[in-house]
């Protein structure tokens, strides 16, 4: 068995036909399916359903290879993770038009989702996870304790669609890096660019090391029950989480959940500059048509600052252009910041946060032309006949309104007014949920006492979602369970051993 990445430049892959990858072969199902273009409504490519048996074969296969993969040395494994980064980079085009294609996201933004998680690859691979001496008293005729990190076994990774390649590429990194094998299972709406992943992978990889299998909704149950799979990550909403708890806690394994989040962004009246700060903000809130988890879903604005703020923040909005991600641009044809939503099932989501929006009379931002932005919302005619949504901006609504109170994950915000710091504190971290938040001010040692009393596994000063590879990233309360990212991220792949070695 190779247990060395492949010299010379990767192959090319084919983004017309899409397989299963199993013990390091290309496999079909005799059922398929296929995804949606979100933009388009057109159908995308066919890909597997998988069955009971693929997954038996799977888990068989991925822990043949990890009696042997767990036996290479730590060089090895990165030197395999650096190689698959170089691939990835070898086929962004392909991976970001796919991603387009399934996701909707712009392809400037697909082609930036791709080159980040090549580089967030070879970052990892950069990590040392060292054994520790926790004591060493040999000196005196005692012992030398040692504290060591061993491999689980076979981890599974439930990819979400808002960010396929990049949040299947950090589970799929620590796992191998930390010697386990490693089984994908992407979202039934985006599963093309995570195929080509597993299959580019059996360039790098031993069979058995990096597997993908596509399915329909009894795939995520068969995997979760099957006693063969040691540690599943899931990162998706947290309905779903708790259903993959109970499944796992039937064979105790191994899980870590990255959940929901309703992140709020305090904003005081200090900042240097309102205008610019709205704009900033807005960008943190309609990115991906608001489809991210560390999004900011409520803004709290000063009452001194609030009507420039809001004025500023509704300019920024109705600016940014919408449409189909792959559509020609040229003059009078800027290229889209945002996309549709993904799924007609968000979609609806959307459209029920909108109806209550209207049925509670809520007051919402007008546009500088004076449209009515909740009768304009899904008026797209000009983006084409997926599942678009303009932004919305609701202005001071009640804290118990759904807009305010649910994770819309979708161009819907909410501006409110403080004007109390320490009821707005309060108003911040009133939620299940806690992953991300903001706080934006011109005072910044004030700025990082208050961000230190927010419930939040993410907390930003006058920026927000931005990361850093060395960092752990998870939530607090209902916003998940455990961490990926940084040496923390790759201890979650581990068991701790520790060794007591006697004179």
């Amino acid at each position: 068995m190779p247990t060395t990445a492949t010299s010379g430049p990767s192959v090319l892959l084919d983004f017309t036909t899409f397989t299963n990858t199993i013990d390091g072969k290309q496999t079909t199902t005799a059922k398929t399916r296929h995804s949606t273009n979100p933009s388009t409504l057109e159908a995308n490519p066919e890909v597997p359903v998988s069955t009971e048996e693929d997954v038996v074969r799977a888990v068989e296969a991925a822990r043949k290879a990890y009696s042997t993969w767990r036996r290479t040395t730590y060089a090895e494994r990165q030197r395999c993770l650096e190689a698959f980064a170089d691939g990835i980079v070898a086929n962004l085009e392909g991976f970001a038009t796919m991603l387009t294609r399934e996701q909707g996201r712009p392809v400037a933004l697909a082609r930036m989702e791709v080159a980040t998680t090549a580089e967030r690859l070879k970052l990892t691979a950069a990590l040392e996870l060292k054994d520790e001496i926790i004591a060493d008293d040999k000196e005196r005729g005692g012992q030398t304790v040692v504290k060591r990190y061993t491999p689980l076994g076979v981890a599974c990774g439930i990819v979400p669609w808002n960010f396929p390649i990049g949040l299947a590429a950090a589970k799929l990194s620590a796992a191998v890096l930390t010697g386990n094998t490693f089984i994908m299972k992407p979202s039934p709406f985006t599963p093309c660019a995570n195929l080509k992943m597993a299959e580019l992978a059996q360039q790098f990889f031993p069979p058995g090391v990096v597997q993908c299998l596509s399915g329909d909704d009894r795939l995520g149950p068969w995997l979760t029950e099957h006693p063969g799979i040691d540690k599943v990550s899931f990162t998706g909403s947290v309905a779903t989480g708790k259903r993959i708890v109970q499944s796992c806690s039937h064979t105790l394994k191994r899980v870590t959940l990255e959940l929901g989040g309703n992140d709020a962004a305090i904003v005081f009246p200090d900042v240097k500059d309102v205008a610019a700060t709205a704009a900033a903000l807005a960008q943190a809130c309609f990115f991906n048509t608001s489809q991210i988890c560390i999004a900011i879903k409520r803004v709290y604005v000063h009452a001194a600052i609030y009507s420039a703020f809001r004025a500023a923040f509704v300019a920024a909005a109705n600016g940014f252009v919408y449409g189909d991600g792959l559509a020609p641009q040229g003059p009078g044809k800027p290229a889209p910041f945002m996309g549709p939503l993904t799924t007609e099932m968000q979609y609806r989501h959307v459209q029920t946060l909108l109806d209550a929006v209207r049925a509670t009379r809520l007051d919402v931002v007008r546009g500088d032309d004076g449209r009515d932005p909740l009768a304009t919302a899904t008026d797209t005619q000009d983006a084409g006949k997926g599942f678009f949504v303009r932004p919305v901006v609701v202005d001071n609504p009640p804290d118990s309104a759904r807009v305010v109170a649910e994770e819309a994950f979708g161009p819907i915000v909410p501006l409110l007014q403080w004007t109390d710091e320490e009821d707005v504190i309060r108003r911040a971290n009133d939620t299940r949920l806690g992953l991300g938040a903001s706080v934006w001010s011109a005072d910044l040692a004030h700025a990082a006492e208050v961000a230190r009393r927010l419930e939040a596994g993410n907390v930003w000063v006058n920026t927000h979602m931005m990361s850093h590879p060395a960092a752990p990233f998870g939530g607090h309360k209902w916003s998940g369970i455990g961490v990926e990212g940084g040496v923390d991220g790759l201890k979650q792949y581990c068991d701790i051993q520790v060794l007591y070695l006697a004179n």
